[in-house]
């Protein structure tokens, strides 16, 4: 079975044993939000997502029935006996370790954020991974991209997630993703700069409406253009330090 097969009947079962409290936890307001991020996230459909999710209902206590009218597979089953004996805590883990990109940092920093009652980073980490894939799915379909070579940039911390090169000629595409069709979307100052030297050759490619089915739009010279128009927000950040002597 295919290794994002597999990620999928995992995350179908833990959102059917822990039903609410599994979107609750992960940040997600309703099942088909999550379906379409965590789908996008590890690159599977997020109708296989469902669909496992379903095939798991008939075993555990929830308000849906699921495919109670058949057999479960034996993969199924296998699973189930594998992980039904997980508590929340653990089962949590596991998910996680399965959907983050990088878990063993992102599991460090989904703690401190918990411990400082920051709620929302599953959500946060997981929606920019899925419009991250989104764009790789699709970015090919954008006339004047279809042609480049995709280098991702997103570890390289210049300004934009993916580089397309077109031989001497580069487009810098910054992608952002957004939960509804309308809302807000910011830009880092190192972000901001970088679209205001590079101009018409840095686009934002922003994937919206995860919520119900996500598409995107395209802003070119966003920073310049008459379709977004930002404005500078500053914030005094207290800097916490931690102080020891040696000797």
């Amino acid at each position: 079975m295919k290794q994002e097969l597999q990620k999928a009947m995992l995350i179908g079962m833990y959102l059917s044993k822990y039903d609410k409290r599994a979107l609750d936890i992960l940040g997600f307001e309703t099942f088909t939000e999550a379906f379409n991020v965590i789908g996008l996230a590890i690159n599977a459909k997020p109708l296989s997502i469902r669909n496992y999710r379903d095939e798991f209902d008939p075993v555990f206590p929830n308000e849906r029935k699921g495919w109670h009218k058949r057999p479960m597979f034996r993969t199924r089953k296998e699973m189930l006996e594998k992980y039904k004996d997980l508590n929340l805590e653990s089962f949590t883990e596991i998910i996680k370790r399965v959907i983050y990109k990088n878990p063993d940092i992102n599991l460090i920093e989904d703690k401190i954020e918990e411990r400082e009652r920051q709620s929302t980073f599953a959500k946060r980490l997981l929606t920019g991974q899925a419009a991250e894939q989104y764009f790789k799915d699709n970015y090919k379909s954008v006339d004047f991209f279809g042609d480049g070579m995709l280098e991702d940039t997103t570890k390289q911390g210049c300004g934009f997630d993916f580089r397309l090169n077109f031989g001497e000629k580069f487009f810098a595409v910054e992608v952002k993703g957004l939960e509804k069709d309308k809302g807000g979307i910011g830009l880092t100052n190192k972000e901001y700069q970088t679209a205001t030297y590079l101009r018409d050759n840095y686009f934002i490619f922003l994937v919206k409406n995860f919520i119900e089915t996500p598409n995107h739009s395209i802003f070119r010279n966003p920073v310049f253009a008459n379709e977004l128009d930002f404005s500078k927000q500053e914030k005094i950040i207290k800097q916490v330090s931690w102080n020891a002597v040696i000797g």
